[in-house]
């Protein structure tokens, strides 16, 4: 029995370590996360029951619990009651003590009972699920039974996976560093364009930018595993997808501001907050800044991703560095003023759909008598704008 019933060599027990810890990503982002957390698709009961049976081997998670934690971080993002933001506990802590940090969150009762909600709640689950090291436990017996003395680090590596690449670099790399597609209203960032080891939740910031979505993909040269597997369900009759982020329509003969086109820029922010970026900002802070100064393609990418940032999440001194540019440039400081003032029609929610329009229509027209060519091009196409059906 000392190489177990399976009687592998060591490569052969290294490969198949990597497919179950693979699995259990899969579980994590196909089940808890986009599944029960955001709802964002359907599972078969068959495939929900695996999941469930898997991750009670594998992790000794609790579905409510993981999906209270989960939602509660996306209701407290970047605040002082995010349970594991490493913009408010320094990113050392979240990366190497995150398996700790979702223990302290479990603990609070009252937070798993307002955030559960819809998670399974079945005898399986009361009975079975809920005991956590057990089934921690039997899964040490299965690896020692088919691996013999190698089972032991099979184990290992099965009980470090989650708590290292979900507890630690997503929650901490994720909010750290990386690459933004969207400014979401928190430090959530790509980590790859390629999301395959962790099953696709590198691509954290899209997830932010559109939370209940099936798909954490965004551009065309970004992969989401996790998505692809989905597919796979949805084909096999095993899956439903519920929800996608979707981009606007461009009605290239519409030039009226209407309310479809407030629904769009409403629904759509995100990505109108992107297109600004890209066809505003860009553009006019590498005309502004190659004016006068050398390595103007560097200096110009560091105050694009100021200007496009919430001024709130920025330090002392990303804050004094964007001050020095808006006061160097008054066609930055239009630029970047017309896209607070943006941002300020969707946060209006109490606001009448006739103001939002009224809103939406001042913005284009004062836009367009800037001067800015930028920022004129950029508002007529915004006319343009239909909601996705």
């Amino acid at each position: 029995m000392i190489d177990g019933l399976l009687d592998l060599s060591w490569w052969q027990v290294l490969v198949t370590t990597l497919v179950l810890t693979h699995v259990t990503i899969v579980a994590v982002t196909v089940f808890l996360h986009r599944a029960q957390a955001h709802r964002a698709l359907t599972l078969h009961p068959l495939v929900s029951h695996f999941f469930r049976l898997w991750l009670w081997l594998t992790t000794g998670m609790i579905t409510r619990e993981w999906v209270a934690i989960h939602r509660y971080h996306h209701a407290r993002c970047e605040t002082e009651e995010d349970p594991h933001s490493p913009q408010i506990l320094g990113i050392d802590k979240v990366m190497w003590e995150g398996a700790e940090l979702y223990r302290d969150a479990a603990r609070k009762h009252d937070l798993i009972e307002r955030y559960s909600h819809g998670t399974p709640d079945d005898w399986l689950e009361r009975h079975v699920y809920s005991l956590r090291w057990q089934g921690v436990a039997l899964m040490l017996i299965i690896n020692v039974l088919l691996f013999g003395v190698l089972g032991v680090a099979v184990w290992a590596v099965q009980m470090i996976w989650i708590p290292f690449w979900a507890a630690g670099v997503i929650n901490g790399l994720g909010h750290y560093w990386g690459y933004r597609n969207f400014a979401s209203p928190d430090a959530a960032t790509n980590i790859s364009p390629w999301g395959i080891l962790i099953g696709g939740e590198e691509l954290h910031n899209n997830h932010h930018a559109f939370p209940s979505s099936a798909k954490l993909s965004a551009k065309w040269w970004e992969f989401d595993i996790g998505w692809m597997y989905i597919r796979i369900l949805a084909f096999l009759g095993l899956a439903r997808v519920r929800r996608v982020a979707l981009k606007p329509l461009i009605d290239s003969s519409k030039m009226s501001i209407d309310m479809d086109t407030v629904k769009a820029v409403v629904v759509h922010r995100m990505y109108v907050l992107a297109n600004y970026a890209r066809e505003v900002v860009k553009p006019v802070a590498e005309a502004e800044i190659c004016r006068s100064e050398q390595h103007c393609k560097r200096l110009a990418r560091q105050a694009s991703r100021l200007l496009n940032s919430d001024e709130k999440g920025l330090d002392s001194v990303a804050r004094a560095r964007l001050n020095e540019i808006l006061e160097k440039s008054q066609v930055l400081a239009t630029v970047y003023q017309y896209r607070e003032r943006l941002e300020q029609i969707w946060k209006r929610t109490a606001t009448s759909q006739e103001a939002l329009l009224q809103s939406l229509q001042e913005w284009c027209r004062e836009a367009e008598a800037t001067g800015i060519k930028a920022l004129e091009d950029f508002s007529r196409s915004l006319r343009k704008y239909q909601p996705a059906v």
